[in-house]
């Protein structure tokens, strides 16, 4: 899925968080079919949704059950967790 032009969100990641954030995202599983979506949309979404806490996200940003389905494997595994100890300790 390209990145659509939209107006930026409140919580969007900015290119330096980006920059720091990208590496920490786990690779897509070996065999599947390859991402078709952003990931950088994928977090905007979650921050979206944890900064609002709002029941219904933009219709620009991904649908809310991919972004869900990141936040609960992220969240599980771990990721979620590096990425805020990443940001903290840059300082972001």
């Amino acid at each position: 899925m390209e990145k659509k032009d939209r107006k930026p969100y409140p919580g969007d990641l900015n290119n330096d968080e980006w920059q720091i954030l990208e590496p920490l995202i786990p690779p897509a599983k070996p065999g599947g079919r390859p991402r078709s979506c952003d990931m950088r949309e994928i977090l905007n979404g979650i921050f979206y949704e944890t900064r609002s806490g709002c029941a219904w996200l933009p219709h620009d940003l991904p649908p809310w059950q991919l972004i869900y389905h990141y936040f609960r494997q992220w969240k599980g595994d771990g990721t979620l967790e590096r990425m805020n100890q990443t940001l903290t300790n840059q300082n972001c």
